[in-house]
């Protein structure tokens, strides 16, 4: 009887090397036989997986931006109820901006993406559709911290999203670059939302 094929598992292997293969060399380093090798398994098989290597980019693309999203997400259900909106707020940021040691491969990957997102329609369509569950996340936040009392009562929770996802991304590539330090990065976020607050 013929060897059963998770076809999802070797996906996301695949797509893992896509990631691990742009970290370590850059986007340019994305060839067949690299992510094969880098997968541990054939051409044919990335082939029977991928029809294209523009199929294979989206593909990997869509998890780490599920990924973020998730991470944040899960620190903030991490934290339970009831909990300061302060507290959610800086939990969501520091997940979203990356700037964490354990978070530099991702954050490579994501700066990769969203260079060559200038180029590719299909990978600035997922990364629009990304940015705007990350802004609506935000808002939400903004929202909560307002109706708490601990957010002032004049804050735009949708220009400030705009604002801080901004802020998260720029400090993912400053961070990466050396510019910033985990721990400015952080700083940064926690000054600007506290200007958000009640004082």
């Amino acid at each position: 009887m013929p060897k059963q094929v998770d076809y999802e598992d070797r996906r996301s292997r695949i797509a893992e090397a896509v990631c691990l293969l742009i970290a370590r060399s850059g986007m340019e380093s994305v060839s067949l036989r690299d992510v094969a090798a880098e997968a541990g398994v054939s051409m044919g098989a990335v082939q029977r997986c991928f029809r294209t290597k523009d199929e294979m980019l989206l593909f990997a693309l869509e998890g780490i931006s599920e990924r973020i999203g998730d991470r944040a997400k899960a620190r903030i259900e991490a934290s339970g109820t009831p909990e300061s909106a302060v507290t959610l707020l800086d939990q969501a940021l520091s997940a979203l901006a990356l700037v964490e040691p354990e978070d530099r491969t991702e954050a490579q990957v994501w700066g990769a993406f969203v260079a060559h997102a200038a180029v590719s329609e299909e990978l600035a369509g997922v990364l629009r559709d990304t940015y705007a569950k990350l802004h609506e996340l935000l808002v939400w936040l903004l929202d909560y911290g307002r109706t708490t009392g601990e957010l002032r009562p004049d804050v735009d929770a949708s220009t400030e999203a705009r604002v801080l996802l901004a802020l998260t991304d720029g400090l993912t590539a400053q961070t990466v670059v050396g510019h910033h330090t985990p721990e400015s990065a952080r700083g940064v976020l926690r000054g600007y939302a506290k200007g958000l607050e009640v004082y």
